[in-house]
Parts: structure tokens; C-alpha cells; sequence
């Protein structure tokens, strides 16, 4: 049986539980619009037949009763006639983790996470086996490329930026070591050490990757056959400020430029002439900030920013001029703060999670946990989200979200 059960938390909403069939992405997906089933996506791992009954099988009548008791809360009425298909749903994998999961990606249906002590993948598509694939390494970030058959990692004790071959890691899961194990497995990107934060971005037929740092920001790109790895295109040292958070900006399709924070604020730098400037430095805010996100907002050629901070985000162009008289604000200091796929931007705290609009900061969602507990973003696709926590005893475990509902923003 998937290892999958229903997280309740005290938020003030009606709703009804979908079938518990036993394959994570069919039935976390099925009546979900616009979601890509796992027929759609590649499936890592043979299917097995033990699945209790095919998705959408209808349950006993009074199995279907007791879930249609679980409540939810909400901070404002719902307006949805439907709160049965309406409501996001918050799950969580039973598998409990002895050391913090640091990251976490997709690949094809399953679950990569990276942790303090190795890489592991959680198959979703079966019965929430894990496999352990490189172990007593620890992973700090991670993005999967699928048409390039790479891992890219920040990763290990001097915290290199590593690539790993994903046809090496599938031999590793199917016992196909033979002659997979023979040749190395993966390769570093440059000789960088100490990297602090990478991102990875397409422009026209290119994929940068961006790195940031302890004193310098590198930028790679991929180059395919016969190469088929990342190769140095353009390095900025000298910088004023220590890069901790990194990103690459497209102006109106022409114009390259990284937009990077610090623990002072947010600067730029122009790719074309080298030029580094200052974008926003919050003046009212005594000692360092911590950066936790940078997003490029949606229609804007790449010019109009959202920049989160603390517990703020402010809206500035990517020249630093105020574009918005909004300032963002979570209801507490939020540990973890992400830009997904629905066009919202998400707040994990201590006591809750808070759901807004990346365009306005307006407050479309919250859910209150039971108790105090610290929540940290992983990965998202489409309309699902995935989280961790961090348990007492040192155990973490694995939650996952469903959002893009009709109404969610009339909770």
C-alpha cells in the first residue's frame, strides 16, 4: 500500500476526501484540471499489480462516511457550492527520515531528496518504497534536467556543484550495476567550491546556470553533443556584497541580467557590460536580512520584480525603482518563502502556512498547524507542492499539497 495518509489541520472548511487508491500521482491528480497524470509523465519504476483497485474505484459506503467527517479550517467563508472538489488538500508519506531533508526533485512522477547524509528517491508511482543512492554525502540543493539525463547538486563537505546522470542513478535503482558502476557516475562543474546557491534558467535554446559564491557569482551554460556538460561562459567576482540568493532576469527578451540578495539586500548585475548596482536595500531593517526569494513577475519582459525578505517582499524593477506602492507582509517570519506554478507565492512559518497572490500580496489562504513546528519548501510541479518537516528526535517527514482548485482565492 502507498505509504500516504491525510494530514488534517485546524484551519475552519468542510470537505470530502478523494478515493485512497494507492498509486501517489494517480490519485493525488485525477479530477484535478490541468493536472498531468502519471501516464503523462515517465514513470521511473515498473507499475506493480498490487494496487488495491483501479484509480477513481469506488470504496464501501461506510469507509466513504468517515472521511467525509475530516474537517479543515479556513480564515474566511468559502463562497464554492462544491467544497467537496474545491478544498486544497494537504498529505503526508508515512516514511520517516533520520536526518533533515535538505531538498528535494521531481523526476518523472518520483521523488528525489537529498538529506544531511545522502540522496534517496521515493518511488510514487508504486508503494512508497526508498531507494538509497548515494550515500554519506550530503546535499544541500538539487534540480532535475530530464532531457539533459542530469542531476544538477550542490553538494558534499566543500559544497561543490556536482552533476550526476540520471541513467546512472536508474541503474542503481533496477540493480543494472554491471557495467553502469564502471564508469563514474557523475562530474563536477568547473572546479567550484563552497557554492552557496545555483539556479538554472532558458533563454531561447540555452540553459544558464547560475551560480552564487562565497565572494564571486559563475555562469555556466550547457553545451549539448558532443560536450554534454555545463561550460564556462561568464564569472563576476569582486562583489560588494555576498551573494546568498541568485537568479537570472531576461529584459524584454534581449537583455541578460543576475539578480542576486545579500544580507544587506538585492543588487543586479548587467551581463553585457558588467555593471553591478544596487536594486533595493531595506533601509528600516537593522542588521542583516535574510533573502528567501526572487521572482520575475508574470507579463512584465522580465523587468518587474517581487523581492521577499524576512517576513516582507517588496515589488521594484529590475533598475530599483519602486513599481508598486504594496508591501508584502506574512503574518509571521517565515522559514521557507516560494514562487509556484498558480501564479502565488507561498510562506512556510513556524505556526502557519500562508498562500498569496504574487501580483498583489493579497492573502488568498492559510493553514494553522496543530502545533509549532518548522516547515521547509521542497519542489513543485504544476499544482503540487511538497514540503518537509522536522519532527522531534531528528525525524523529518514528507508532505505534499494539491492547489490550483476553482475557487481557492474565495476561501
Amino acid at each position: 500500500m502507498m505509504c500516504l495518509t491525510v494530514l488534517t489541520v485546524p484551519l475552519v472548511l468542510y470537505f470530502q476526501n478523494r478515493d485512497n487508491n494507492h498509486r501517489g500521482e494517480s490519485y493525488a491528480s485525477q479530477n484535478t484540471p490541468g493536472a498531468r497524470t502519471s501516464s503523462v509523465l515517465p514513470d521511473l519504476l515498473t507499475q506493480t499489480s498490487s494496487s488495491s483497485g483501479a484509480p477513481g474505484q469506488r470504496q464501501d459506503k461506510s469507509t466513504e462516511e468517515s472521511r467525509r467527517e475530516s474537517h479543515v479550517n479556513v480564515n474566511v467563508t468559502p463562497t464554492c457550492q462544491d467544497l467537496s472538489s474545491d478544498t486544497p488538500e494537504i498529505r503526508k508519506y508515512k516514511k520517516k527520515f533520520g536526518s533533515e531533508i535538505l531538498c528535494a526533485a521531481l523526476w518523472g512522477v518520483n521523488l528525489l531528496i537529498g538529506t544531511e547524509t545522502g540522496l534517496m528517491l521515493l518511488d510514487r508511482s508504486g508503494q512508497g518504497k526508498v531507494y538509497q543512492l548515494v550515500n554519506r554525502r550530503r546535499f544541500q540543493q538539487m534540480e532535475v534536467l530530464e532531457g539533459q539525463n542530469i542531476l544538477v547538486t550542490i553538494s558534499g563537505k566543500r559544497n561543490r556543484v556536482r552533476v550526476f546522470y540520471l541513467s546512472w542513478l536508474k541503474s542503481k535503482i533496477l540493480k543494472m550495476d554491471g557495467q553502469v558502476e564502471r564508469r563514474n557516475g557523475w562530474i563536477n562543474v568547473g572546479d567550484l567550491q563552497g557554492a552557496v546557491h545555483f539556479r538554472i534558467v532558458k533563454y531561447e535554446r540555452i540553459k544558464f546556470l547560475v551560480i552564487a559564491l562565497k565572494d564571486s557569482i559563475e555562469i555556466y551554460a550547457w553545451a549539448p553533443k558532443p560536450y554534454h556538460k555545463f561550460m564556462a561562459f561568464k564569472s563576476f567576482g569582486e562583489l560588494g556584497y555576498r551573494p546568498l540568493l541568485v537568479d537570472l532576469t531576461v529584459e524584454e527578451g534581449t537583455r541578460l541580467k543576475v539578480i542576486y540578495g545579500s544580507a544587506d539586500g538585492f543588487h543586479a548585475v548587467d551581463l553585457d557590460s558588467a555593471m553591478v548596482y544596487d536594486i533595493y536595500l531595506p533601509k528600516h531593517i537593522q542588521g542583516p536580512i535574510c533573502p528567501h526569494c526572487i521572482v520575475a513577475l508574470p507579463n512584465s519582459n522580465g523587468m518587474q520584480l517581487l523581492l521577499c525578505y524576512d517576513n516582507e517582499g517588496v515589488y521594484v524593477n529590475t533598475y530599483g525603482k519602486v513599481s508598486k506602492n504594496i508591501l508584502l507582509q506574512w503574518g509571521e517570519m517565515p522559514t521557507s518563502v516560494a514562487y509556484i506554478g498558480t501564479g502565488q507565492i507561498m510562506g512556510w512559518g513556524n505556526k502557519a502556512i500562508e498562500i498569496r497572490s504574487v501580483e498583489t500580496g493579497h492573502l488568498d489562504g492559510v493553514f494553522m498547524h496543530k502545533k509549532s513546528q518548522r516547515l521547509k519548501f521542497l519542489c513543485e510541479r504544476n499544482d503540487k507542492v511538497f514540503f518537509s518537516s522536522a519532527k522531534g528526535g531528528g525525524h523529518c517527514q514528507i508532505y505534499f499539497m494539491t492547489l490550483n482548485k476553482p475557487c481557492m482565492a474565495n476561501w
